[in-house]
């Protein structure tokens, strides 16, 4: 079975309001910067839009601007740009790590920040090519009735995978969405539904804009796991936002990404603010991660092994970010 692109047509919107009318005006477009998701889908046969809306021609999305407020990073931005940026590395690490360790060069130099934080959710019964799907009789997610990781339940469990989403949770971002009821901004958090098939909050021709960034974040850093050290998305991936006085917590958010059908901030630590950084308390946040990660079989290594990294990578970081906070 064929393996090239499907034939579409492209549209390069110059505003942003210009690309929310050519999408509304198409129902079944669909929008792309970079394309490293997308186009893959495309070309296996999972997505099929006749019209792609290139973005990357839309000049105020593709710019970095810094004030008072704090840091607005445009959704056309480069991956690769956040590690150049000498304000982002310094005030917002794990932004900088995350972005550091997300597939290849040249992905990163294509791959744009709202297309990362809106990945599609990945699993090994979805990411295959046309004829390994329809051998199988495809899968809930797409064109199937059944879910072949939980056969019995009523929901796709394929598991969110992006890098960005964890490490702007843990800086309280919010994006900016723009579409045909106007435009507004959301907590991040609010973004993301806890559904495979439908893990987005957004309505049909809406897009992200833009990332706002709090002007005076904690200490804060990024770490996955995954199958080789580089290119791979993350089995289970963590990051952690930590203001400390002395050896006391100040505050704490801890968020994950590659176990959940959704990046989710850990509930619970708000309890630990006060609390020194001892072996007591990371265990208490090795029980609270393990509990909440929901990883499933969407991937060829096993759910318990990307639990138990998940909750190690919680316990590295926190410890990490406790050290040097006492320096």
């Amino acid at each position: 079975m064929s393996t090239s692109l499907p034939t579409f047509r492209l549209a390069a919107p110059r505003t942003v309001s210009e690309a929310v009318e050519t999408c509304r005006s198409h129902p079944g477009s669909r929008f792309v910067a970079g394309g490293t998701d997308l186009l893959v889908n495309m070309r296996r046969g999972i997505d099929g839009p006749d019209l792609l809306i290139d973005l990357s021609g839309i000049d105020e999305l593709n710019c970095i601007r810094i004030d008072g407020d704090g840091v607005t990073i445009g959704a056309g931005v480069p991956i690769a740009a956040l590690g150049r940026d000498d304000a982002i590395v310094a005030r917002y690490a794990a932004v900088a790590q995350a972005a550091a360790t997300i597939a290849g060069p040249g992905h990163r130099n294509i791959g744009t920040v709202g297309g990362n934080l809106c990945l599609d959710t990945r699993c090994i019964y979805y990411n295959q090519s046309e004829w390994w799907r329809n051998a199988n009789a495809y899968c809930l997610k797409s064109r199937g009735e059944i879910c072949h990781v939980a056969p019995q339940g009523q929901r796709c469990h394929a598991a969110f995978c992006g890098d960005l989403a964890p490490a702007l949770l843990v800086l309280d971002a919010e994006v900016h969405v723009s579409g045909v009821q106007g435009t507004r901004r959301m907590p991040l958090n609010e973004l993301y539904v806890e559904d495979g098939k439908a893990h987005l909050a957004l309505a049909p021709g809406d897009m992200i804009t833009a990332v706002r960034l709090p002007p005076t974040p904690p200490p804060s850093a990024y770490a996955k796991v995954r199958t080789r050290a580089a290119i791979d998305f993350p089995l289970a991936g963590v990051a952690v936002a930590l203001a400390t006085s002395g050896n006391e917590i100040g505050s704490i958010r801890v968020a994950l990404t590659g176990t959940n059908s959704r990046p989710f901030l850990l509930a619970g630590t708000a309890a630990l603010a006060g609390r020194s950084i001892d072996e007591k308390l990371l265990q208490e946040v090795d029980r609270l991660v393990q509990r909440q990660v929901q990883p499933m079989r969407t991937t060829l290594a096993s759910a318990n092994y990307r639990r138990v990294a998940a909750a190690s990578l919680a316990r590295r970081l926190i410890a990490t970010l406790g050290s040097a906070g006492q320096a």
